[in-house]
């Protein structure tokens, strides 16, 4: 499966933006859906998670509460709401896909498949 994320701007903080990831060759019910993301100078995180069916999902600390990873397997699509946003989300956010025995994994090495990023940028 071959993934597109999409979405990305420049927001002022308390903004809101929706991320979307599309998959291209495969449907993408067949894997669990995942985003991570990498700020300057950082190392790449595991944003949140979600199974094939849609019901499991995980996040990190630092999002939780504040954003939320849904999916619509009928346009094959992973969607990432982001809300309350903040200087320190700025960065280039990242959609993969893992094997669907995975489920909302937040482990980076169960996912195979990764689009390019889209870039965040969120001002103070």
């Amino acid at each position: 499966v071959q993934l597109q994320a999409s979405g990305g701007g420049l927001v002022q903080a308390g903004d809101s933006l929706r991320l979307s990831c599309t998959a291209y060759g495969s449907t993408f019910d067949n894997y669990g859906g995942g985003w991570f993301r990498q700020a300057p100078g950082k190392e790449q995180e595991f944003v949140a998670g979600i199974d094939w069916s849609g019901v499991g999902t995980s996040y990190a600390d630092s999002v939780k509460g504040r954003f939320a990873i849904s999916r619509d397997n009928a346009k094959n699509m992973v969607y990432l709401q982001m809300n309350s946003l903040k200087p320190e989300d700025t960065a280039l956010y990242y959609c993969a896909a893992a094997g669907s025995r995975w489920g909302s994994t937040s482990s980076r090495r169960h996912y195979n498949n990764w689009g390019r990023g889209t870039l965040v940028t969120v001002s103070s």
